[in-house]
């Protein structure tokens, strides 16, 4: 795959490169924000409190239909690698090298397939894809590549363990696990407290230990002071700042807790919309440094969610609710599940307080990235599915995604139950998102644009819709060699969709 270079009047020479931060949040839904990105204010916007994402939305463009992936392995590896998750086989969440997960050993009607558990890596692996990462390449143009936060990139004792080994010229508390030990210093961000695995432990973080720091704030001191190193060795940057907020556990954020009990929210809630809260203090941090420094002006933000906010467990109130009006949530191929909150503010490109209604996919950010950053003639090992949509950005929003067919693949079991939730295939296009159930080779057809909440199932009453899709899907799956698994049962493989 090569790269052309960006094409339209914000196209920066290679002497003065734009700086690039990615502020990526951890399970966050698309209703986790004062933000609304829909047509209208919601119950649960009001409830949040995030002014710093009401800032850069301000000042730059809200995608009201981004997409990643149900859960976090295949959203990062897309990321940085543009693959669609069928075509790079991290179809599940990483953790121990070789390892399935322990609900894909034992379950009833499917036996899985051996997906790549190891995630990503620099060098050819098994059960690995091997790719030339994002921050690789970008470092090789000449930027100062930084890594805040949660990585998730590898399994325990693969190179990728290590964000350094993708590209990155400085880890800043990284490893192979996909959450936090604890949020706080006082516990040295350790899961011991939980009497929880070391697994999950924060790498990197101990001069902040036994201090009353959130984990949030000290990740983005730590942040702050690579980007200043950046500046100092006159590099432009990219700064991949990664929180592992607002994923599990839900511990309090004590600067923001009280308020949130004040509102009338119960204890889990209340610390929910504080993590929220603490992670949008982080994102105006770092837009203020940006401004103190003069550097806000040549650096392209981009704010997004590696998949729904979770609803299923661990929260207050009713399961499958949390993301409202949106169907379910984390883990799930419904809305609630796939679609978050995407933010882009370019100087001189994006219209401020714009919005953005073209959907869009999180494989789509690689491209994009290095078209900003005026990368060309980059050839890549692997086949990258994503398309820029830096077009979308020009102010004559030139660039359309109404009849692109988007993928979903997981092959999977996640573990908790729910409405969306199973092993699956999924394609989007234009209006109507066809999803294709593995354990009975059932389909669900919906109308996204008349029924978001995706309640009225129109698969037995628009049938040669359903073939329409289902075919475009079995092609997709056909081409990149999808993984299937296999009906216990039967010991055949699941069938392609329609066939």
């Amino acid at each position: 795959m090569v790269f052309g270079s960006c094409k339209n009047q914000a196209s920066l020479e290679a002497s003065n490169q734009p700086n690039i931060v990615l502020f990526f949040v951890d399970d966050m839904g698309w209703q986790d924000t004062s933000v609304p990105f829909w047509h209208k204010k919601t119950p649960l916007n009001e409830r949040y409190h995030t002014p710093n994402m009401e800032k850069l939305a301000s000042e730059g463009m809200m995608f009201t239909q981004a997409y990643a992936t149900p859960v976090c392995s295949p959203t990062r590896i897309s990321l940085m690698t543009g693959m669609n998750a069928a075509r790079h086989r991290v179809t599940n969440w990483t953790l121990h090298k070789d390892a399935l997960q322990p609900m894909e050993t034992n379950h009833k009607a499917l036996s899985f397939p051996a997906w790549n558990v190891n995630g990503m890596s620099p060098e050819p692996l098994d059960l690995a894809v091997h790719a030339d990462a994002l921050p690789s390449l970008l470092q090789k143009a000449g930027y100062y590549t930084i890594h805040a936060g949660k990585a998730h990139f590898g399994a325990i004792d693969t190179p990728a363990e290590n964000p350094e080994a993708i590209g990155f010229d400085v880890n800043i508390a990284g490893h192979a696990a996909g959450g936090p030990g604890s949020y706080l210093g006082a516990n040295n961000f350790s899961a011991n407290w939980r009497g929880g695995s070391a697994v999950w432990d924060i790498p990197g973080l101990e001069k902040y230990h036994g201090q009353e720091i959130f984990l949030t704030e000290a990740l983005t001191r730590e942040a702050i002071i690579a980007m200043d190193k950046a500046q100092n060795e006159d590099k432009p940057f990219f700064m991949y700042m990664s929180h592992y907020a607002v994923h599990a556990p839900i511990e309090k954020d004590g600067r923001y807790y009280q308020k949130y009990l004040d509102k009338g929210l119960d204890e889990k809630e209340a610390s929910y919309a504080a993590l929220l809260e603490g992670m949008d203090k982080s994102l105006g941090d770092i837009m203020q440094h940006l401004k103190e420094k003069n550097l806000m002006e040549n650096t392209i933000i981009l704010f997004m969610s590696d998949n729904g906010g979770l609803s299923v467990h661990s929260r207050g109130g009713e399961a499958h609710t949390h993301n409202k009006p949106l169907s379910s949530g984390k883990g799930s191929i419904h809305e609630g599940g796939i679609r978050v909150p995407m933010i882009v503010k370019w100087p001189g490109v994006t219209i401020p307080g714009s919005t953005n209604d073209n959907y869009l996919i999180i494989e789509d950010f690689y491209p994009s990235i290095l078209e900003m950053a005026g990368v060309e003639d980059q050839p890549t090992v692997q086949t990258v599915d994503g398309k820029s949509f830096v077009g979308m950005l020009e102010s004559n929003n030139s660039q359309k995604s109404n009849n692109r067919p988007l993928f979903w693949h997981y092959p999977n079991e996640w573990g908790p139950k729910g409405p969306g939730i199973g092993a699956f295939s999924a394609i989007r296009k234009g209006d109507f998102k066809l999803i294709y159930y593995h354990i009975d080779e059932s389909f669900e057809l919906f109308n996204i644009r008349e029924d978001i909440g995706e309640q009225n199932n129109l698969a037995a009453i628009k049938p040669e819709k359903v073939k329409e899709l289902a075919s475009i899907l079995s092609a997709h799956l056909k081409e990149v060699n999808a993984q299937m698994p296999i009906h216990k049962k039967s010991g055949k493989p699941v069938a392609y969709p329609g066939e």
